[in-house]
């Protein structure tokens, strides 16, 4: 009947659902190695290893945005990108496979594992760019609430995205259901 195929369509949706995400989530993590190997691990590495260019972009962006923590991080920020160095940045091609493959059930944890540790640190960093005093930084920082704003803006999504991981690993039908090990 009319009903049937109407449950059919609602429950064909929810089974697509996750799919629009993944690729979302993939897209997210390709992005992120190079963003993370070329422009965020700069602080840590010793001064002439890292291209001109590279370092350039860097400045480039840390004074159109006014982040001084790109350029002379606080040493709670430092501790965030070894984090980012040494657990993320292995993280990223295992995650994009998983999402752009599809379906792979076996990515919840890591991704759970994943999505809160970042949202931690990004709750500290975007508290930081609100309500630090930057007029001492050696480097230009946001002063006014439409710098500190556009700043916000450049990390948010750091947040948004891995909070969406977060839910859709917890609340999603699909990644909730744990596959049962077939014992030999």
């Amino acid at each position: 009947g009319a009903g049937g195929g109407a449950g059919r369509a609602a429950g064909a949706a929810m089974a697509a659902a996750p799919r629009w995400r993944e690729r979302l989530f993939a897209l997210y993590f390709l992005s992120h190695i190079p963003i993370t190997a070329l422009i965020d691990l700069q602080p840590l590495l010793p001064a002439g290893i890292v291209p001109r260019a590279l370092t350039d972009l860097l400045q480039q962006y840390a004074t159109s945005f006014r982040d001084p923590m790109m350029l002379q991080p606080p040493e709670w920020f430092k501790a965030f990108i070894y984090c980012e160095a040494f657990l993320q940045l292995p993280f990223f091609p295992v995650a994009a496979y998983a999402f752009l493959k599809g379906g792979c059930r076996w990515i919840r944890t890591p991704a759970i594992i994943y999505s809160t540790h970042v949202a931690t640190t990004l709750f500290a960093i975007l508290a930081h760019i609100l309500f630090h005093d930057f007029s001492k930084s050696e480097h230009a920082g946001p002063q006014s609430l439409r710098e500190r704003l556009v700043l916000l803006s450049i990390y948010l999504p750091y947040l948004l995205i891995p909070l969406l991981l977060l839910f859709t690993m917890l609340c999603n039908p699909h990644y909730k259901h744990v596959e049962k090990r077939k014992r030999k």
